[in-house]
């Protein structure tokens, strides 16, 4: 519980900060932060405040799903930044979002605000399209059953679009996001399928939104496959 307060947008906080985030009376969470600093969980800072601690790092490396995929994945990402020179993404479903967990940014292209541990929205970004095209209709259906966030005049929140969007992408095997997320960036996914044809992740490109993404399709589609494959 102290641990999940920590993210992207919260990476030190204070005390009190981590006792309201968690709903802990402060005197419970000073303990379990104590316990958390003595393993290594948690490190105290010059200013008060805590942050995740290295000996947390390393045991969540440990973590053979996605060590595994980063392993296979990292040298395809490389040969994609190469080509392209544009920002490309790596990302798995983590409840209701789309999980980063590696990148390579481009200083010659769009600014990009994701980080690696950090969560962008399924129905707005083309890596969270290509997970929710091939998470199955259940995964969908409960989606459309929350609130999508619009969070630009681009965003599709409307049910009925979706799913269609979500049938082309299965037919296409490539999801876009045009100016969706963030307005002057467009992004091009395509999903990293098992054997058995279910979704393991999706690696995507981010642009300035003047791109024409279709030159990109081939070289994001083929890095997939690639990446697929060398997982077996």
């Amino acid at each position: 519980m102290v641990l999940d307060c920590f993210d992207v947008a919260h990476p030190a906080l204070t005390l009190t900060q981590v006792a309201r985030r968690s709903g802990l009376p402060v005197s419970t969470a000073r303990r379990l932060i104590g316990e958390l600093c003595a393993w290594g969980g948690l490190e105290l800072l010059s200013d008060g405040r805590y942050r995740v601690g290295m000996h947390l790092w390393r045991v969540g490396s440990l973590a053979p799903r996605q060590r595994d995929l980063r392993e296979s994945a990292v040298p395809y990402m490389h040969d994609l930044y190469q080509a392209t020179q544009e920002n490309i993404q790596l990302t798995v479903l983590e409840d209701q979002h789309a999980l980063c967990i590696e990148k390579i940014n481009s200083n010659k292209s769009v600014p990009t605000k994701t980080h690696v541990g950090g969560h962008l929205p399924l129905h707005a970004t083309a890596v969270g399209k290509a997970l929710l095209a091939f998470a199955g209709e259940d995964f969908l259906r409960v989606l459309l059953d929350t609130r999508l966030p619009r969070l630009t005049a681009y965003t599709i929140t409307e049910p009925g679009r979706l799913v269609a969007a979500m049938a082309g992408v299965r037919k296409g095997g490539v999801a876009f996001s045009l100016e969706e997320m963030t307005l002057g960036a467009v992004s091009v996914a395509a999903p990293i399928l098992k054997v058995d044809g279910t979704i393991r992740a999706a690696l995507g490109i981010v642009a300035h939104s003047h791109t024409a993404l279709d030159r990109l399709v081939p070289a994001v589609r083929t890095a997939a496959l690639g990446i697929a494959r060398s997982m077996g």
